[in-house]
């Protein structure tokens, strides 16, 4: 069963900070006052992951100033994701990123989040987390060779908190600032009477 609506599997791992501290680490604790981004990558050193992550890094700002915590999950040891952030980026690593990285060593948190590849490692899965209640509220689910699209996740956390706020619900391709559609006929009708040409 999907886990959308459900509340997010909450867990106790080792992590690396952002100022290289390695501590124990619990994930409801770590829930910003709106929400959190939970996001898994195959394995540290590798390829595509170190381009998501620094990605992730340069947003970092645009997620906490919307209340939102950034926490990133592998299989990897917390020494290992420690080696890694001290890496410079001209030489593969992944630099000092300002988020908390957990290490899921016993994949636990892999398989309660269903996201574990036949090759023993994660997907490379997005999980928005609603502070409220701690419930999913959106998930992708990214094959390995296949990169996220950061700005997608930050439309998508614009896009929940404007439906918590209003009430509204937020049409295809809605961004911060668009009009939303009230969830009836007559909303549906009043928004695509205006809107048809943008979709």
């Amino acid at each position: 069963m999907s886990l959308v609506f459900q509340e997010a599997p909450n867990f106790k791992a080792k992590a690396v900070l952002p100022n290289n501290e390695i501590v124990e680490f619990e994930l409801h604790k770590n829930i910003g006052p709106k929400g959190a981004v939970l996001f898994f990558w195959p394995m540290d050193f590798t390829f595509v992951c170190p381009s998501e992550i620094i990605a992730f890094d340069k947003r970092v700002k645009e997620f906490t100033d919307r209340g939102f915590s950034v926490i990133g999950v592998s299989i990897d040891s917390e020494h290992v994701h420690w080696a890694w952030k001290n890496t410079s980026v001209n030489n593969g690593g992944i630099g000092q990123v300002q988020f908390p990285i957990v290490a899921d060593t016993n994949h636990a948190i892999t398989k309660a989040y269903d996201v574990e590849h036949p090759a023993a490692v994660a997907f490379r899965a997005t999980f928005i987390i609603d502070a409220k209640d701690k419930k999913i509220r959106h998930i992708t689910i990214n094959d390995l060779p296949i990169g996220r699209n950061v700005e997608e996740t930050l439309r998508v956390c614009d896009a929940m908190l404007f439906t918590n706020e209003h009430g509204e619900v937020c049409p295809a391709g809605w961004h911060k600032g668009d009009e939303g559609m009230k969830a009836d006929h007559k909303g549906v009708a009043d928004y695509l009477s205006k809107n048809q040409a943008k979709l």
